[in-house]
């Protein structure tokens, strides 16, 4: 099969969807693998090592684009648009639910769009998921740590205090992958945590398994509305596969937040759990809304490629494997995991979420292919 990677275009994204030693292991099973000169770069990998593994380095995007099977990191801008097609799989995040124009642009295209984040496991688990949203949660805090310091337009606050001081407050909206790392990092900081969730067993878990200053609240408005007015640094951590996020804070209630404190809304790329969230980039990650800094990036880590590149491969090489030796079709019809990943295919929508959040036709992908097993919620 033949394999395109084309350099990542959306703002400060350095990540690669290859690593060279996923090209090697993909030009040893005799597949050709095209990689848009200077893809790696911003995660320090060089044309040189990618020749080196049995890559052709192309010049242009259009040239990683005319594969049969393109990898990305981050859904296709704007200005890919036109590299849609009918003979085209796409392998990528997608986060279709919240990107009307993006999903317009597939149904017309015909191209067949098998998104990372809701390739799911029989056990709920989003494999290809996991690994950023592990990144994702790890630099929330550090983040919100960050523009906490004064010079950064923060109250001032030391998450972890001081003896004799109070350390900060950090409420985490979302027990999840992104909420359980990001409370792993503020506890270990020193701050106090209150993590909130609907599901009373992780909770329950998490309240036994992590150590520190934590607190575990049931996931309601009164106990969102006071938790939040109480914090230095709101993490929303809130997940639902490949759905638009649920909105569980109000501005109202970031008006009650104290000058300076932080917002970091994770689930922006979904949507936002936020009703003050709008997306934002690393060029420009922070606004202010009634003295209160959002950080709202859509592609967190991005800032560090490095780590994230090499978790990201490690999770989707398998998959990539199994799609370039048996064929798209055939491999997805062999694996029910992968076919939950599967959100346009041929002009239809095939993941019910993504249809439902903009008014638009369902069509189950065991309608369209072969497939007895599919599951989709």
């Amino acid at each position: 099969m033949i394999i395109g990677v084309p350099k990542e275009i959306k703002d400060n994204e350095y990540r690669v969807a290859l690593t060279p030693g996923g090209v090697q292991q993909l030009t040893t099973n005799g597949h050709h693998v095209l990689i848009e000169t200077g893809a790696g770069e911003g995660s320090q990998f060089m044309d040189a090592e990618y020749r080196q593994a049995g890559a052709q380095i192309v010049p242009t995007a259009a040239d990683a684009w005319s594969a049969q099977l393109v990898l990305k990191v981050k859904e296709p801008q704007p200005s890919e648009y036109r590299w849609l097609r009918s003979d085209l799989t796409l392998f990528t995040y997608l986060h279709l639910a919240a990107a009307k124009s993006l999903v317009e642009a597939m149904q017309a295209s015909g191209v067949t769009g098998i998104a990372y984040e809701t390739v799911e496991l029989p056990n709920h688990s989003l494999p290809m998921l996991t690994p950023m949203s592990e990144v994702a949660g790890r630099m929330a805090v550090q983040i919100g740590a960050h523009y906490l310091e004064k010079m950064n337009g923060g109250r001032g606050k030391l998450l972890g205090g001081v003896p004799g001081v109070l350390p900060g407050h950090v409420v985490i909206l979302g027990a999840g992958v992104v909420g359980t790392n990001a409370a792993q990092i503020a506890l270990g900081m020193g701050a106090q945590v209150t993590l909130i969730d609907t599901n009373l067993d992780r909770l329950r878990y998490l309240g036994e398994t992590l150590h520190g200053r934590l607190n575990t609240l049931s996931s309601n408005v009164l106990n969102i509305t006071e938790a939040v007015r109480n914090a230095d640094l709101l993490i929303g951590a809130v997940l639902i596969t490949g759905a638009k996020a649920p909105m569980l804070v109000t501005r109202q209630m970031i008006s009650t937040m104290q000058p300076g404190s932080v917002v970091i809304d994770v689930a922006v790329d979904q949507g936002g759990c936020i009703e003050t969230t709008r997306p934002t980039t690393h060029s420009h990650p922070t606004f202010v809304v009634d003295e209160v800094i959002h950080y709202c990036v859509a592609n967190m880590p991005g800032a560090v490629p490095r780590t994230s590149t090499y978790a990201l491969n490690n999770a989707t090489l398998p998959y990539i494997t199994r799609l370039a030796e048996l064929g798209v079709e055939a491999a997805i019809a062999a694996d029910p995991a992968l076919a939950k990943g599967v959100n346009t295919y041929r002009g239809h929508i095939t993941y019910a979420a993504v249809a439902a959040a903009f008014q638009r036709e369902y069509t189950p992908l065991d309608t369209l292919l072969p497939i007895d097993t599919i599951d989709d919620r």
